[in-house]
């Protein structure tokens, strides 16, 4: 409930994001920035084109995100009864574990929701569309991208869990504040994940648009992906919607964890 909240608030920066990853495939120069991007968007699409994919994207979210979430506090058990350890690199592992095993099952509902957001031709709806893709392309198709968009997963789960674990931990250790909604405000975990997981989200983006895309149709793999994008595009390809990756997991983050901590409180559960 909590990820499906913060991901219909953001829902619109991450159409942007989408966007701006899939501009100058193969090609160096100025890119469009954000804010230009969403008045053209806005004025040649309408205002209901920032939330193209909203239901595959809040179908993912209570899958992928429930899992995700779910799965960490399970994890850390096992590696505290595996190791005798619940250090650093135990949450790391355990958020790893969460967030690749969750993007694993959930993957085809990625791939729809990516389609969905770039294609505003589209008339069909969610379903249509996904019996669409694997009946032209194959049931293997609903996992294109799957080896890159784990490896995010992974890395943006421990990140952003670890983090805020360590940081409530030393927070509470330093200061007077205490398990609450200050305490949660205060910890921001988005910065860390976004530095760490732009690039990976940029070739997850591409290798999903390879059917929609002509010029994006002949990537090989993820690391090719990235190869060939750092060859014709610059290290700064890499990082494309890297802002409005920012600016979605910041405000994202934050309404996941503060509304996951209060839903956990109410029914009775002990914060993470």
């Amino acid at each position: 409930m909590s990820v499906a909240a913060a991901t219909a608030v953001t829902h619109p920066l991450d159409v942007l994001k989408v966007r701006l990853q899939m501009q100058r495939i193969g090609q160096r120069g100025p890119l469009i920035g954000m804010g230009k991007l969403s008045m053209e968007v806005v004025k040649s699409e309408g205002p209901r084109s920032l939330y193209l994919g909203l239901t595959p994207a809040l179908m993912r979210s209570v899958l992928y995100g429930g899992l995700r979430l779910g799965l960490y506090e399970p994890s850390k058990y096992v590696c505290e009864m595996a190791f005798e350890s619940t250090n650093v690199l135990m949450k790391i592992a355990s958020g790893a574990f969460s967030g690749a095993f969750a993007t694993a099952l959930t993957n085809p509902v990625e791939v729809l929701k990516v389609r969905l957001q770039m294609n505003t031709k589209v008339k069909s709806g969610p379903v249509q569309e996904f019996r669409k893709i694997a009946s032209e392309e194959g049931v293997a198709a609903l996992w294109k991208g799957v080896g890159p968009a784990m490896t995010r997963a992974a890395a943006l789960t421990a990140s952003q869990l670890a983090t805020y674990d360590e940081s409530k931990l030393a927070l509470m250790k330093c200061t007077s504040m205490r398990e609450g909604f200050y305490l949660h405000l205060t910890i921001i975990a988005g910065a860390v994940s976004t530095v760490i997981t732009a690039p990976i989200d940029m070739v997850k983006t591409r290798l999903m648009m390879q059917r929609e895309s002509k010029r994006a149709g002949n990537y090989k793999s993820g690391f090719h992906c990235a190869y060939q994008v750092l060859l014709t595009e610059g290290p700064r390809g890499l990082y494309k919607g890297g802002f409005a990756l920012f600016a979605r997991l910041g405000p994202q983050t934050t309404i996941t964890l503060i509304l996951c901590e209060k839903l956990r409180e109410l029914t009775g559960l002990k914060a993470l």
